[in-house]
C-alpha cells in the first residue's frame, strides 16, 4: 500500500503533552508518597499543563495533519445463487 501512513500520536505536540503529562504525574506521586497535598496539586496542575501544551503545539501546526477521507468504492452486487432443484437460495461462496 502506497501513500502515507497514519498513526496514532506520532507528532512533536503528542510527544511533548505525553512527556510533561509524566512529569506531572511523577511530581503528583513522589508529593503523594510524602503526604504534602501542596505537591499533590502541584503535579496535577503540570499534568493538566501537558494537555494544554499538547493542544497548543497541533495548533501551531505541529501536529499530525487530517487523515485523508476514505475512497468509497460500489458494493459488490450481491448474486444469490439458486439451489439446484429446491428452489432455495445460497449465498456464493468466499474466496
Amino acid at each position: 500500500m502506497a501513500g502515507r501512513h497514519y498513526h496514532h500520536g506520532n507528532s512533536p505536540a503528542a510527544w511533548a503533552a505525553v512527556i510533561v503529562v509524566f512529569i506531572g504525574f511523577g511530581i503528583g506521586g513522589a508529593y503523594t508518597i510524602m503526604a504534602e497535598p501542596l505537591g499533590v496539586l502541584a503535579g496535577g496542575v503540570v499534568t493538566l499543563l501537558g494537555g494544554v501544551v499538547g493542544l497548543v503545539m497541533r495548533s501551531m501546526g505541529l501536529g499530525q495533519a487530517p487523515a485523508p477521507a476514505p475512497v468509497s468504492r460500489p458494493a459488490a452486487a450481491s448474486a444469490a445463487i439458486p439451489a439446484q432443484s429446491t428452489g432455495e437460495t445460497r449465498e456464493p461462496a468466499v474466496s
